[in-house]
């Protein structure tokens, strides 16, 4: 690791006061792009999308609960998975702390994946998670979002992610959706979240960005693949590479 310089106190304490300038501009940016998105337009949804749920077959509107913001978390679980996302299991893990402030404060949190419920819950049990689970499976939800594509899409090269479209070889893709639910019981998207836009939901990584070695994927891959691993595997040897795009 490179050792930067090594300093007295007074000029320790100077570098870094002319630092937090820019912390500080971070923070005033963040919040004027947080207010940006606030102001964005709506889309209404105009399906009746249908959810397998461990309480029995839900609608979209059910999954609110008695709030009036719904965050959807997309996992990249096709059905069939048997080799699971690292990346998205680590973003899982970052949930139900969150979850239990979100509730209480007019926003639900479901995590949505296209796998059929039983293997959504064995998953769950195994890694101890207590987050909503609930199955896309019978629906087109996942496709509207575009989260998951249909082999035709892919032949075709007709894959629109992230408000890019271009040729993919993944069935499933990672990102988070915003509903919010009016008075009159209306559905409205307001915001979607992809690819990298999740870093925002991993607070592992704002510790990371803290240190001096910071994120520190240096390996083949230059991101978590390099060392993400299931939070019961770190014990073990290093896991293969795993995916779960085309389930």
């Amino acid at each position: 690791m490179h050792r930067n310089k090594v300093v007295s106190r007074e000029e320790w304490f100077e570098a870094h006061k002319a630092h937090l300038a820019r912390e500080k501009e971070l923070t005033r940016l963040r919040e004027r792009v947080a207010a940006e998105r606030r102001e964005l337009p709506w889309l209404k949804i105009r399906k009746d999308y249908v959810f397998e749920t461990e309480r029995g077959p839900k609608k979209l509107a059910d999954l609110f609960g008695a709030n009036s913001q719904l965050i959807v978390y997309h996992f990249m679980f096709g059905p069939g998975c048997v080799n699971h996302c690292e990346g998205c299991s680590f973003l899982a893990d970052h949930i139900d702390g969150a979850n239990h402030h979100l509730m209480h404060h007019d926003v639900s949190l479901v995590v949505i994946s296209r796998a059929p419920l039983e293997e959504l819950l064995a998953y769950k049990q195994r890694m101890g998670w207590k987050f909503d689970w609930v199955s896309s499976y019978a629906s087109d939800f996942n496709f509207d979002m575009q989260v998951s594509f249909t082999d035709r899409q892919i032949a075709a090269g007709d894959t629109t992610y992230n408000f890019e479209t271009r040729p993919r070889t993944s069935k499933e893709l990672p990102g988070a959706s915003v509903f919010y639910r009016d008075e009159n019981g209306d559905i409205f998207l307001t915001f979607v979240s992809r690819a990298r836009g999740g870093e925002q939901l991993i607070g592992a990584y704002h510790y990371l960005d803290l240190t001096p070695k910071g994120r520190d994927e240096t390996g083949l891959y230059r991101n978590l693949m390099d060392w993400v691993r299931l939070h019961d595997e770190y014990a073990g040897e290093p896991q293969a590479e795993r995916d779960c795009h085309d389930g």
